[in-house]
């Protein structure tokens, strides 16, 4: 028989439909990892074999037909049919000797090898995430090839997307035992792996498994994500909050509280404990160099962090300082304790008051002038493992010891410099005393790193009378040009005297931020090097600064974008 022009429209031809289903399989398997454990074979594949299981499934069949039959079938219902197929189980699990490697089970079945041993967990996985409907399963120990370079770094950078995109993570808690109460979890060795925070931030879908691989608590609910009991308890375990648990962002928001989280976690490798964060902060770019030491890959990522963020708030730590650089700690330990203890940010009442005292004493002009150049710093950067950071400086007059400094693991000083109150700094590093009169020949400064966050500030439209003429203006009068140049090739600002005359007489902008810079706040210590180089004095406890009075503003004049080694 032969079809009408009008019926044969309504069909494709099979090569047609054979190629539209190939190209949703290729942009789907881009998405997942190389090689799954098929769960009914019993197999390790690799996508060649996960393609050529599906031509030869009855799924592909039934959408081969439809898509053939319908010239108009939907794009959307292919990509459904092929990513249900494709669903896959991930394992967060701890690691124990030995494992499975990729040769102990390439070619093999699973399910016709001995039941015991290394072999055991594995087998016990593929079976529940069959049982639960799932055709397709991952396990970091065999299904990535350690021994090619390659396939790590692709798996390390993509491993938190892998998560992500898994239809179920299994947790595998092989220490709690079947019928434990609630506390079993907060308790298992799991917890303290570095590798196992992503595993468990990134899916959307996870279940807690005992180790005779039943539902922990017996919670038979879909998702372990919508209990309340074990979200609390993880909550209380890892210091991660409700909303993180359930749905987290990966990003580089919050990045000092998210280095906490890991902050007493270890890794078999030292350098993992790096690498485990790169799907947190979704960084995809950084090599994986396994061999180089701790504070390498550490440094390597938070240069990434503060290069691409411009937050500072990975700088806020007490401890040892890496070798990658004095503005970063030697171990990622060093952010277990809580960020630096402050004062809490000024109410808008408060702002409001300070700003008319500040008003008052005549701090408007150098208000502004201060104003203008902190708008126009630059954002932090690294080059060449130098950090270029923008400070606030206030160098150091006088360090005085505090008592006998022979044989101590820290030194406690007094230190003096100008413009800030006096203050107390304890460290590992010996300080030479030194005073006005007998300077140290190597300068030392406190500074404020310079935080653009400061800028954010409340716009006030109250109207302020100029004594000179009486004349009332809004913030829309007065936007203070910039000072020309203001910020010259070398990355350093001009001080107040070298700038151009303020045109404005008041800024309540300028007043709000020099508000909250007369709060207390973190200070650095740093020691000047050869030429304009400094290395960072590191100090086992926040050094908190504030300023001493209303006319340390002029004090606060001297901004430089400083190289840090």
């Amino acid at each position: 028989m032969t079809l009408s022009p009008e019926l044969r429209q309504q069909y494709i031809t099979l090569s047609e439909a054979t190629s539209a289903i190939q190209n949703v399989i290729h942009a789907r398997l881009e998405k997942i990892p190389h090689r799954l454990l098929d769960t009914v074979a019993g197999k390790l594949c690799d996508q060649g074999a996960q393609i050529n299981a599906f031509k030869s499934s009855t799924e592909y069949n039934k959408l081969l037909s439809s898509t053939m039959k319908h010239s108009d079938f939907p794009p959307e219902r292919v990509t459904e049919a092929v990513d249900m197929y494709f669903r896959y189980v991930m394992l967060s699990h701890r690691w124990e000797e030995p494992e499975p490697l990729l040769r102990d089970i390439q070619d093999k079945d699973i399910y016709e090898l001995d039941p015991v041993g290394i072999i055991a967990k594995l087998r016990s996985f593929c079976e529940t995430a069959r049982d639960a409907g799932f055709r397709w399963a991952w396990v970091d120990t065999c299904c990535i090839d350690q021994t090619n370079n390659v396939e790590v770094q692709r798996a390390v950078t993509s491993m938190f997307v892998w998560y992500r995109r898994s239809a179920l993570t299994i947790v595998y808690l092989s220490d709690v035992p079947p019928s434990s109460k609630s506390g079993a979890l907060a308790k298992s060795v799991w917890n303290t792996r570095g590798w196992t925070v992503q595993e468990f931030l990134a899916p959307n879908i996870v279940l807690f498994y005992q180790n005779d691989w039943t539902l922990y608590l017996d919670d038979r609910s879909p998702n372990h994500k919508d209990s309340g009991a074990i979200m609390k308890e993880l909550g209380d375990a890892t210091g991660i909050d409700a909303r993180d648990l359930v749905a987290f962002d990966p990003g580089m928001t919050g990045a000092r509280t998210r280095l906490q989280w890991v902050s007493m976690r270890i890794t078999k490798f030292p350098e993992d404990i790096a690498y485990s964060l790169f799907g947190i902060f979704r960084v995809n770019n950084l090599p994986v160099i396994y061999g180089e030491t701790r504070q390498s890959a550490l440094g390597r990522l938070l240069q990434e962090v503060v290069a691409q963020s411009g937050d500072i708030t990975c700088l806020d730590w007490f401890g040892k300082s890496s070798e990658f650089n004095s503005c970063l700690p030697a171990n990622i330990a060093s952010y277990g304790a809580p960020p630096s203890a402050l004062p809490s940010p000024l109410s808008e009442d408060d702002i409001q008051t300070s700003v008319s005292s500040l008003r008052d004493a005549g701090a408007v002009e150098a208000a502004s002038r201060l104003y203008t150049i902190l708008e126009h710093q630059s954002a932090p950067r690294f080059a060449h493992r130098r950090l270029h950071l923008p400070c606030i400086i206030f160098p150091v007059t006088e360090v005085t010891p505090m008592s006998d400094q022979e044989q101590k693991p820290f030194f406690l000083y007094n230190v003096k410099a100008d413009g800030l109150r006096d203050l107390l700094i304890t460290t590992e590093d010996k300080l030479i005393p030194s005073s006005r009169a007998m300077p140290r020949r190597q300068k030392l400064l406190l500074v404020r790193p310079w935080d653009r966050n400061l800028l954010d500030l409340h716009h006030f439209t109250e109207r302020f009378d100029i004594a000179d003429d009486a004349q009332s203006i809004t913030t829309e009068d007065y936007l203070t040009p910039p000072c020309s140049p203001l910020y010259d090739s070398s990355g350093i600002c001009p001080t107040a005297g070298e700038c151009a005359p303020v045109h404005s007489e008041l800024d309540p902008r300028a007043l709000q931020l020099l508000a909250r810079l007369r709060q207390p706040f973190s200070a650095f210590l740093l020691e000047q090097q050869r030429g304009e180089e400094y290395k960072r004095i590191a100090s086992d406890r926040n050094i908190t600064a504030q300023v001493k009075d209303i006319p340390a503003v002029h004090d606060m004049m001297e901004i430089k974008t400083l190289e840090i080694l």
